[in-house]
């Protein structure tokens, strides 16, 4: 017997057998609901016109169901910033090699670190056996660039030419020393996975600019073939306790750019349209007996996914770019999945309007071969991220566009393992790190605080992740003390209880 489950799901608008709104809800599941239903919950299902309202308000603006509370008072001032790009070096990029040039150590090579700059810190299990702790200067040169000055390893002559554009942020430290928990943490404010991430708690703040794309995005990249890689999971871009519509979604390099995108084969366009419409009928008949707000968030992914399938394929056809603009990005640029095809997307999704845009790069974690690895992990970089700054330049979106780029922490001056004149390797270090900023607000050729002679403890204006994740907000025109939303008991922020400042100094 051939059985169509499309004939229940339209039963009421083909006349054919019960519908499913008329199946009864078990007592248990009303009980359940019963359970967690609030106080708004209850006051949303007394007030059904008012429900109606909001889900036309739904259906014509993306996102508005699932606004804060404080809606109506963001963006809380001003932003300098209309959206973010977020360039993540998962694994740690060493500052030594990149942004905190110390030419001292080269007198150094080979000493053992004093025990007073290391001050008795604990160290990972992979250097905590080690007899001593031999002092590694960069191989790498460096040089000054650009009015600003900055001194720029030649890892990144690209990235150099644009060096008057961002502002440095040296004296970054964190309260994490693995990977995971550190990563983690600087995404979502906290070490324990299930909190939103950032772009999540952007999401929900600011709402959507464009209705048929995602307001958050993310970008993960193709790298060289390295072992030792850390993992990315969706725990970093996840929405947490907020509704699910705020989860950034990821774009795949290969297939659908997101999954499901395309109507299965022998489905055309007005039946999919037909199947959501029946879906969300039953969705508000759901939401108008029970009252679970999460319903509306349902409704609004489904509206989303089919707007999507219009705005994703016209997003990720590359073929209007001009021959200048593969010029700047390099010809990795045309092979899907890579850093310089994400950067260009990132542009793409810039000018689209979409709120924030997070790249991953991963490959970071150089315990051992750091020179090696990290001239592969910064030509793979350098090139694309230099022209995404001046893309955006050229296009006017560089002063509305905060760009950013890291990773969750640092890496030690002394070497892991063993130590030659070309060839070494560092360990985790949460005590100082280096990190970037350009456009959106930021002031051009800025650099905020200041490291020892061994790179090793902040000397000078410390920035913890939290004050990076606060003047990131405040850029965006939102203020992190007052963007918060109820879960457990406690107004949860994404920077949490603890204090947390705007890093007013890099600010034009």
């Amino acid at each position: 017997m051939n059985h169509d489950p499309m004939k229940h799901l339209c039963s009421d608008h083909c006349g054919e057998g019960p519908s499913v709104l008329d199946l009864p809800v078990p007592d248990s599941l009303k009980a359940e609901w019963a359970t967690l239903a609030s106080r708004r919950q209850f006051l949303t299902r007394a007030g059904k016109s008012l429900a109606w309202a909001g889900l036309a308000s739904l259906f014509s603006r993306g996102s508005a169901a699932a606004s804060p509370p404080q809606a109506a008072l963001l963006p809380h001032y001003a932003p300098k910033a209309k959206r973010a790009i977020y360039l993540f070096m998962a694994g740690a990029p060493s500052q030594i090699e990149t942004w905190d040039y110390k030419p001292e150590l080269a007198k150094r090579f080979d000493q053992d670190l004093p025990e007073s700059v290391r001050g008795g810190q604990v160290l990972t299990g992979m250097t905590a056996s080690q007899t001593r702790f031999p002092i590694a200067p960069s191989i790498f040169k460096f040089q000054q660039h650009g009015q600003a000055g900055h001194w720029v390893s030649d890892l990144f002559p690209h990235t150099a030419k644009v060096a008057d554009e961002f502002a440095v942020l040296r004296s970054l430290h964190t309260d994490a020393i693995n990977h995971e928990p550190a990563i983690l943490l600087i995404n979502s404010g906290n070490m324990v996975p299930g909190k939103p991430s950032i772009g999540s708690w952007i999401s929900y703040g600011l709402g959507s600019v464009n209705e048929d794309l995602p307001t958050f995005v993310v970008l993960t990249s193709k790298l060289p073939l390295f072992s030792n890689i850390q993992a990315l999971s969706s725990r970093l871009w996840s929405a947490g306790f907020l509704s699910p519509e705020h989860a950034g979604v990821a774009l795949r390099s290969g297939g659908d750019p997101v999954i499901h995108l395309s109507n299965p084969k022998g489905v055309p366009s007005e039946i999919r349209r037909a199947m959501i419409d029946g879906v969300n009928e039953i969705n508000r008949d759901l939401h108008d007996r029970i009252g679970d707000p999460e319903t509306n968030a349902r409704i609004a992914q489904y509206e989303m996914a089919f707007r999507m399938q219009t705005s994703v394929p016209e997003l990720t056809d590359l073929s209007d770019e001009p021959q200048s603009i593969w010029d700047m990005y390099g010809p990795k640029a045309k092979e899907p999945g890579t850093y310089a095809y994400n950067c260009l997307m990132a542009r793409r999704l810039a000018e689209r309007g979409v709120r924030f845009t997070q790249v991953f790069h991963r490959g970071w974690d150089t315990h051992g071969d750091l020179p090696n690895r990290m001239k592969i992990l910064c030509e793979d970089v350098d090139r694309p991220t230099a022209a995404l700054i001046a893309d955006l330049k050229q296009r006017g979106l560089l002063d509305d566009t905060l760009v950013v780029w890291g990773g969750e922490f640092g890496r030690t001056v002394y070497s892991q393992g063993g130590l030659t004149e070309t060839n070494y390797g560092r360990d985790h270090h949460p005590r100082c790190f280096s990190m970037w900023m350009a456009g959106g607000g930021v002031k051009r050729g800025a650099v905020y605080g200041e490291t020892d002679d061994f790179s090793y403890n902040v000397v000078k204006d410390p920035m913890h992740i939290r004050d990076l994740n606060a003047t990131i907000l405040h850029l965006l025109g939102v203020d992190h003390e007052r963007l918060s939303f109820k879960f457990q008991g406690l107004d949860q922020r994404l920077t949490g209880v603890e204090p947390a400042k705007i890093v007013k100094d890099i600010l034009a």
